[in-house]
C-alpha cells in the first residue's frame, strides 16, 4: 500500500484544482475552457488517488475512462462514473490542435456537477484504506 502522505498530497491537489475552477466558475469569469481543464485535473487526481491507495496499475495518461477501468477492477460499483468520465475528457488539451475544443458556458455547469459527483467518492472509499484528513470541497 502507498504511504498516506503520497495519497494525501494527490487528494490535495485535486481539491485545489476542484477549488480553482469552482472559484472562477462562481466568480463568472469567461476562461470556460481553462475552468473545464481545472475540472478535468481535479477528476483525473481524484481517480489516481483512489488507483494508489488500492495498489492498482498506475499509468502515467490523461484519459479518465481508462483510470476509470482501472479503478473498476477494484470496485465494480464505481462505473456509475463512467458518464461523468466521458463528459470530462475532452477538455484535457494535450496538443496545440487540441485547442479547437471551445466549450460553452452551460457544459460549465455540467461539468461542476460531473467533477462534484466524482470527488464524493472518494473520502469514503480511502478512508477504510488509509489514515488521511481530507477536506472534501462537496
Amino acid at each position: 500500500m502507498a504511504e498516506p502522505e503520497i495519497i494525501e498530497e494527490w487528494l490535495k491537489r485535486a481539491d485545489e484544482d476542484f477549488e480553482f475552477a469552482s472559484s472562477n466558475l462562481q466568480d463568472r469569469n469567461q476562461f470556460f475552457g481553462q475552468i473545464c481543464f481545472h475540472f478535468h485535473q481535479a477528476a483525473e487526481k481524484y481517480l489516481k488517488a483512489f488507483i494508489i491507495a488500492h495498489d492498482l496499475e498506475f499509468e502515467k495518461i490523461h484519459d479518465l475512462l481508462k483510470l476509470l477501468k482501472t479503478i473498476q477492477k477494484k470496485e465494480p460499483s464505481l462505473a456509475c462514473l463512467r458518464e461523468a468520465c466521458e463528459f470530462l475528457n475532452p477538455f484535457y488539451v494535450e496538443t496545440v490542435r487540441d485547442f479547437k475544443k471551445k466549450p460553452k458556458k452551460p457544459l460549465h455547469f455540467v461539468s461542476i456537477t460531473v467533477s462534484q459527483k466524482i470527488s464524493r467518492h472518494w473520502p469514503s472509499n480511502l478512508s477504510n484504506s488509509c489514515p488521511y484528513p481530507h477536506n472534501s470541497p462537496v
